[in-house]
């Protein structure tokens, strides 16, 4: 049969995934043209929400200092912050941080999870803030090889509004990766629709059809710019994100770049502002 004279299938026409190196290329290219200069966070009274794969403590140095990890989170001034591998990672997953320190120099209370009297979290997974009230906790392990797990938790913000937090870490293989984004993506579904915010090291460097965050497009819609993160030292891969299910709903998505978060763990901090003027809109159409 000649190649002319057939058609090309569907696996012949999609797009060719792309490679690693393609990606790292590309971000190193444009790192240039991310924002830089002043922190546009928390203006006009809004909250500032982040999160931060502390990586157990553990910087660049190799190095365990949860006192520097806590400078970097007082550093971020956030109201709402979700905090990945906080935990030990193996045994009782004793927590690493002074929790207690947190709320005295920084304003912030752990939601609370019965993970656990030793655990700061569920699986690593922290949620704390500063002003408002705990209306629901939903703890929920995830699919895949690894121990992963995600909190879903509705707060009431003093400032008005309802708001559902999804503080979610993704396992290292794809398969798995696919699994847990299903996974959040059937919880949503099960529940009722209400402004949502899905944070936290996702683990995700693909951007084309390879990606497991195309599973989240159907419940948030388009999503927002990537934000390179990981490594801290010279950030080229978007592994954390922070997205929400309504359009304006977040902004200002940026990674909080200092000398100390640089060290203080492999991962930078992302950070970003909560519009809660439009927590009581109807989501887009």
């Amino acid at each position: 049969m000649e190649l002319g004279s057939v058609m090309p299938d569907k696996k012949t026409i999609r797009a060719k995934p792309e490679s690693l190196s393609s990606v790292l290329v590309n971000s190193f290219r444009n790192r240039k043209k991310r924002p830089t200069g002043s922190d546009p966070c928390g203006e006009n009274g809004f909250p500032v929400i982040a999160s931060y794969n502390v990586h157990k403590c553990v910087g660049r140095d190799r190095k365990f200092d949860p006192d520097r990890t806590s400078h970097v989170i007082q550093e971020i001034g956030a109201d709402i912050i979700a905090l990945q591998e906080a935990d030990s990672r193996f045994g009782e997953r004793t927590g690493l941080l002074d929790l207690i320190r947190l709320e005295r120099e920084c304003g912030l209370s752990p939601v609370p999870v019965a993970a656990g009297t030793k655990a700061h979290g569920w699986h690593g997974n922290v949620v704390l803030f500063k002003e408002g009230a705990v209306r629901d906790v939903h703890p929920l392990k995830l699919p895949g090889l690894e121990p992963r797990g995600a909190l879903v938790v509705e707060l009431e913000l003093k400032q008005g509004g309802t708001l559902r937090i999804i503080a979610a870490h993704f396992g290292l293989l794809r398969h798995s990766r696919a699994q847990q984004a299903k996974a959040l993506v059937e919880l949503l579904d099960e529940r009722d629709k209400q402004p949502t915010i899905l944070l936290g090291d996702l683990n995700e460097w693909r951007l084309g059809n390879g990606s497991s965050l195309n599973t989240f497009r159907d419940a948030f819609g388009t999503l927002p710019p990537a934000v390179p993160s990981f490594p801290a030292g010279m950030p080229v891969l978007a592994l954390d994100r922070i997205i929400s299910n309504r359009t304006g709903l977040i902004d200002n998505v940026t990674a909080h770049n200092s000398a100390l978060s640089r060290v203080a763990s492999d991962h930078l901090p992302l950070k970003a502002t909560v519009r809660t003027d439009i927590l009581t809109h109807e989501p887009a159409a």
